[in-house]
């Protein structure tokens, strides 16, 4: 069974820091990508950032271009995602995905983790 748990949540001040986690278990992902994606209250699900483990080529949205980083474990089934300088519009369920490929969708997705920044 494929299980994606994320941890690492929590609330803040704006301008604070904040690492989430995600632990893949049950296959691996190491041809296709994992991601992250965050839903805000009365708001769509948005992507956030995502690495290609083949290359370890990244890709952000732009709302979190410079302040946030996605890296992940040497066995290709832990990924991280550094969140700086918090804004209040950061607040949101975060949700880990993945990809078992190009072309495919995200089709494994964890729990969610809540990151609430306070002004």
């Amino acid at each position: 069974q494929v299980q994606l748990v994320e941890s690492g949540g929590g609330l803040v001040q704006a301008g604070d820091s904040l690492r989430l986690s995600c632990a893949a278990s049950g296959r691996t992902f190491s041809g296709g990508a994992m991601g992250w994606f965050r839903q805000a209250p009365g708001k769509e699900r948005e992507f956030v950032g995502a690495i290609w483990w083949s290359t370890s080529s990244t890709i952000y949205a732009e709302s979190v271009q410079g302040r946030f980083t996605i890296s992940g474990g040497n066995a290709r089934n832990t990924l991280y995602l550094q969140m700086n300088t918090l804004k209040p519009e950061d607040t949101a369920v975060y949700y880990c995905a993945a990809k078992t490929g190009p072309g495919r969708s995200w089709g494994y997705w964890g729990q969610g983790t809540q990151v609430t920044v306070s002004s």
